[in-house]
């Protein structure tokens, strides 16, 4: 079998995923109380057996108010800890990492699902399936849309609470039996609303400059790495800019990674926008410049996220130096077994099937022969 950078080993403190490959987290919107149901296993079960080096659970809340919807995953309570755990154990008994990403909604929060509005709740969701809504918190007192809630801008107090948190539910994820921590400071959430100059209006020592801005997201970063140990791998996912003149740039986030860096972080996962909701230039790859630059800037590992779907694509990122990890939504979502078809797709031995589950491998090598000698019968 050929080996291409894309299917080599990564070694991320003591652990060395069978790839570069990563399911990046997608909300699911479908838990009830905060629980992983079947669902949950099922959806991310296909993507162990399909060949990913690392798994991603969607965004699980560390508080009941910081859901985005009724139908978000949590950890503020030790009961959702155990189905998350079973999760886990299949991830990594057939050959994934298991990873989750922990976070805060913050103004976002108090949404309908996807599929019922995509907008705040309403009384008239309260009324129809019980989905009443709830107060919502930011960096600042500013909406997250004309039509969305006016958060709570966070006091002293209150900051405290929500660093406790991110402690617990960082323990419950160590518990439940995951190896990576992702902390969501990105698209909008919580942490995003600190750092971008658009939504931090603040004017005590969370806000105002740089240094003011980041400093919330980095005391909690700091918590999520001291309880992490110290053999196990901290992600952050950033937006790397908010697409807005005057709002947080790939400047900053060089920057904000080297500060990462210096915490402990291991990963940058590069993201965007979610801020304003303006309209980036969507392209394939368009975020993975700022991987690029992350990775050769700051020090740190860099894991590009966006539109990639090419294997080819996928191998140049890595083999160039780009990124060291590749992050993979709705394309895993279209082909569950993405990289199993990459890797032959890069030059692997068409009779090798060493990478599949073996309950599928042996056939699919039989079907393969049974095509050669059709071919060779034919000529």
């Amino acid at each position: 079998m050929t080996q291409s950078t894309l299917f080599s080993p990564v070694a991320l403190r003591g652990l060395q995923p069978r790839n570069r490959l990563v399911v990046s987290p997608m909300c699911q919107y479908s838990a009830v109380n905060g629980f992983a149901n079947d669902w949950h296993f099922a959806h991310l079960a296909r993507f162990a057996l399909g060949g990913f080096g690392i798994v991603m659970v969607e965004a699980t809340a560390v508080t009941e108010t910081g859901r985005i919807t009724h139908g978000d995953l949590g950890l503020w309570n030790d009961a959702q800890i155990a189905p998350l755990a079973r999760i886990a154990k299949f991830l990594r008994d057939n050959g994934a990492v298991p990873a989750i990403q922990l976070g805060h909604s913050g103004r976002r929060a108090a949404s309908q699902r996807p599929w019922e509005g995509d907008g705040p709740l309403t009384e008239a969701d309260a009324q129809a399936g019980g989905d009443a809504s709830w107060p919502v918190v930011a960096a600042s007192a500013m909406a997250h849309r004309p039509n969305y809630q006016v958060p709570l801008a966070l006091d002293e107090a209150s900051l405290e609470a929500i660093r406790q948190d991110w402690r617990s539910a960082t323990q419950r994820a160590l518990q439940a039996g995951f190896d990576i921590v992702e902390v969501h400071a990105a698209q909008g959430f919580l942490l995003n609303s600190f750092l971008s100059p658009l939504a931090n209006l603040r004017d005590d020592r969370y806000g105002g400059d740089f240094e003011g801005r980041i400093r919330f997201p980095l005391e909690v970063i700091a918590i999520v790495r001291e309880v992490w140990p110290q053999d196990k791998p901290v992600f952050v996912r950033v937006s790397a800019t908010d697409w807005v003149e005057g709002g947080w740039t790939g400047d900053d986030t060089v920057e904000f990674a080297k500060r990462l860096r210096e915490l402990g972080v291991d990963v940058v996962d590069c993201s965007s926008g979610g801020i304003g909701y303006p309209t980036p230039p969507l392209a394939p790859g368009y975020q993975t410049r700022y991987a690029a630059r992350v990775h050769r800037e700051s020090g740190i590992n860099s894991m590009a996220v966006g539109l990639i779907s090419e294997p080819v694509a996928a191998q140049a990122l890595v083999a160039d130096g780009h990124a060291d990890l590749i992050a993979l939504g709705r394309e895993a979502l279209h082909n569950p077994q993405w990289p199993l078809h990459a890797q032959r797709a890069l030059g692997a031995d068409p009779l090798g099937y060493e990478l599949w589950p073996i309950q599928a491998g042996h056939w699919l090598r039989n079907r393969e022969r049974a095509r050669q000698a059709m071919k060779y019968n034919k000529e």
